[in-house]
């Protein structure tokens, strides 16, 4: 069974229990009630820095630093480079379900990312009713028209969405009027073609996958060349803090980084200071050419 194949498979299971436990008419209810939105997009603006994540393990670095997962709100939130937190709420691979996002806001100040494998309108309103500020859509698992569905919801819930893209031709896949684009370099794609491409059929989802590889190939920040000029640009997966800045430098604007943080043996606190440290260091030209294409 392919890799990816066994986590949709899993979230499939995930989200019809969610939706016997709660219906579109609660969710749409409970929104009415949510915490207000905070802009992510706006934060993403406001100079370089990190979009930082919470999750207790992954299926590909396993458990995090339990330490760490517990002290991570509250170090995010003292944290002057944190733009932004992400939330992953796939409980069964991740370890952490959509009630943590609601928690989570409670504890920072800054706006949060719902990240998950999302592809059903009822994710959507789910992300909004829990107090998300923005939510992730990857090109990888999802057909043009079925990402330019939710989009609209999106935009009609007044969610930030962030693109995610792994090669040039998701880039072109993702919807006119995008403005937040994230370029991961790691191929998360199925080792089982078929199965996985069955399965993505099934669900009404790309069956477009392209290679066995899951590792971290940070030669695909190349492809920031191809984003928009005025996009916010996001770099995710694998970034460590001597990195950062190469990564201005090429023209982004922000990196987003979990497992990194998450695992730290020195501890959370002592690894975001390492983060702070590398973006002090930074070139001053090149952090002012990372904020000048940017709308306002």
């Amino acid at each position: 069974m392919a890799f990816l194949h066994q986590i949709l498979q899993r979230k499939q299971t995930e989200l019809a229990a969610a939706k016997k436990l709660r219906s579109l008419s609660d969710l749409k209810n409970m929104i009415g009630e949510a915490p207000a939105l905070r802009s992510f997009s706006s934060a993403l603006r406001n100079g370089f820095g990190l979009i930082a994540e919470i999750k207790r393990k992954s299926p590909s670095a396993g458990e995090m630093r339990k330490e760490n997962v517990a002290e991570a709100p509250a170090a995010y939130a003292r944290c002057p480079v944190v733009k932004a937190v992400s939330v992953l709420t796939n409980s069964t691979d991740f370890g952490m379900g959509i009630e943590e996002l609601a928690r989570i806001k409670s504890l920072v100040p800054q706006p949060v990312l719902r990240k998950d494998f999302i592809f059903d309108e009822y994710q959507i309103y789910e992300a909004r009713a829990f107090g998300a500020d923005a939510l992730l859509l990857m090109a990888n698992v999802l057909e043009r028209d079925r990402m330019q569905r939710l989009f609209e919801l999106s935009r009609e819930l007044n969610l930030d969405v962030l693109f995610e893209a792994h090669t040039r031709e998701e880039i072109e896949s993702i919807p006119a009027g995008a403005s937040i684009y994230g370029i991961n370099s790691r191929n998360f794609m199925a080792s089982n073609r078929w199965h996985f491409a069955k399965l993505l059929t099934s669900l009404g989802l790309s069956n477009s996958c392209k290679g066995p590889d899951f590792s971290v190939q940070l030669q695909t920040f190349a492809l920031i060349e191809h984003l928009p000029k005025t996009a916010i640009k996001v770099a995710e997966s694998g970034v460590k803090p001597a990195k950062i800045a190469e990564l201005i430098k090429l023209g982004y604007n922000a990196v987003l980084v979990g497992t990194s943080l998450l695992k730290a043996s020195e501890g959370i606190g002592s690894i975001l200071h390492e983060f702070e440290q590398a973006l002090a260091g930074a070139p001053q030209k090149a952090l002012n050419q990372a904020g000048q294409s940017l709308p306002a």
